[in-house]
């Protein structure tokens, strides 16, 4: 994993670092780290298209978050939701892929993840702007050569701190 640049943006309002992953254990690895930084309240949304490695971060995220790496962690594409308890912390992984309005998402109880736990949201940008302004919003995007991807970690609002400190470790500043 390579980080190509950081805090690219607005100095109070959101940073950014961008990432080269080499391949799926790459984007593995970012994951494991945006999971380490992640806690109560905390709404991650993946942003991607089909086949970006979404599914692949949201897997790691999960497994390290529960401390297990084994855990099966199945695609909620048709579900919409899956929920995992991480001792007195809820994951909600949403899948937001086969939603026509945002407000079918507020059926969900998207809400109510949004403060009780952690919130991961595949296609995080079909909520048409409903997010909360405290997010990390991971953008992916096929990379340069087959088989690698780039990753853009945006944090906004207390996210901003998160990224650079929680997540960041060894970036260039600029």
């Amino acid at each position: 994993m390579r980080i190509m640049s950081t805090d690219e943006a607005a100095p109070d309002r959101e940073s950014e670092l961008a990432f080269d992953l080499a391949d799926e254990t790459a984007t593995e690895d970012l994951a494991r780290r945006v999971a380490k930084a992640a806690g109560r309240g905390d709404v991650i949304g993946l942003i991607g298209d089909l086949g970006a490695g979404k599914t692949v971060f949201a897997r790691a995220f999960i497994r390290a978050a529960l401390a297990s790496p084994d855990e099966e962690v199945p695609s909620p594409t048709f579900t919409l939701l899956q929920t995992y308890e991480a001792g007195a912390l809820t994951l909600y992984h949403f899948d937001l892929y086969r939603i026509d309005d945002p407000d079918e998402a507020l059926e969900l109880g998207i809400e109510e993840a949004f403060a009780d736990g952690v919130a991961l949201i595949e296609w995080a940008e079909r909520l048409d702007g409903r997010l909360p302004a405290d997010r990390l919003e991971v953008r992916l995007t096929p990379g340069p050569a087959a088989g690698t991807r780039r990753a853009r970690l945006t944090g906004l609002g207390y996210w901003r701190a998160k990224l650079i400190e929680g997540i960041g470790d060894g970036a260039i500043h600029g």
